[in-house]
């Protein structure tokens, strides 16, 4: 018995022995310089990343149900505003093709000449500017579109921020260009325009036929009732006598004072074009082109 007892003292002995000497060669195998992994290491990485994915799949679920159910508040309201918004516009649309259809048939009951039906159907083209006169008392751009491509002499000429000036010359493949600064009413060369405030188009009416070189503003002059007119308000030109299209834009309105004579109103409109640095221009073409 006492044998016995010293050979399981002997093998545990050996067996404690064993493991330590294999788990030090473990040890130093794993430490040393290598590129790759060991069989045992990728064997403990695949067995953790496949328990990760197990536990992983049903919290991701489990918290993308939550957030799904937090959001559907916020996704219940934004429906009813779309839903909103869809029915204003069928309201809009309906509304806009009945007024177009009752012009139409006022423009027939009224017997209108193909020239008033066509009034307002201008026509754009774009034009690069090629040079710059930098004169201060006639100060003119001149551009790449002349007769060849239609343009004539008063033409109005814009840029994207609003109008510029109107064609004063016109050559084969270019044209001249008077900015509206050169406006003077005490000129009897320059023409004024006829303007308006943008959505209160049957209230205001003025004359814009000066540019305040020392104020940089437009002088809008002959406004009987400034009483709609307010600060801020878009002046754009109205369409009447032809000279200019309707609804450019040419400014906002910064000051109003009353007039020369006590009689009517000034309203100072500060410019939405540059008039310096131009590149790209519009000339707006007139429907009697389209003939």
């Amino acid at each position: 018995m006492l044998k016995l007892f010293k050979l399981l003292g002997n093998k545990r002995l050996f067996i404690l022995l064993m493991g330590l000497i294999l788990f030090i060669a473990v040890m130093g195998f794993t430490l040393g310089p290598r590129l790759n992994l060991s069989w045992p290491e990728k064997f403990l990485k695949d067995t953790v990343g496949f328990v990760q994915s197990i536990f992983y799949k049903p919290t991701s679920y489990v918290a993308g149900l939550i957030e799904d159910v937090s959001n559907l508040r916020s996704l219940q309201e934004e429906n009813e505003a779309l839903k909103i918004a869809l029915s204003h516009y069928t309201r809009d649309k309906a509304r806009l093709n009945w007024i177009e259809q009752e012009y139409i048939e006022l423009q027939e009951l009224s017997h209108f000449t193909e020239a008033q039906k066509n009034q307002y159907n201008y026509t754009y083209k774009i034009a690069q500017v090629v040079s710059v006169n930098n004169d201060p008392i006639n100060r003119t751009i001149k551009m790449n579109l002349g007769s060849n491509d239609g343009v004539k002499v008063g033409y109005a000429v814009m840029s994207i921020d609003g109008l510029v000036g109107t064609v004063s010359r016109v050559s084969n493949f270019t044209s001249t260009v008077k900015l509206l600064t050169t406006m003077d009413a005490k000129d009897p060369n320059s023409n004024g325009i006829s303007a308006t405030a943008l959505g209160k188009e049957n209230q205001v009416f003025g004359i814009v036929e000066t540019f305040d070189h020392n104020k940089g503003m437009f002088l809008m002059n002959k406004i009987e009732d400034s009483s709609s007119l307010a600060i801020d308000d878009t002046i754009v030109s109205s369409g009447v006598g032809g000279a200019f299209p309707r609804g450019v834009v040419i400014g906002k309105v910064k000051d109003i004072q009353v007039g020369e004579y006590g009689m009517t109103y000034t309203a100072f409109i500060e410019p939405t074009a540059s008039f310096s640095d131009l590149k790209s221009l519009i000339v707006v073409y007139t429907p009697e082109v389209l003939e």
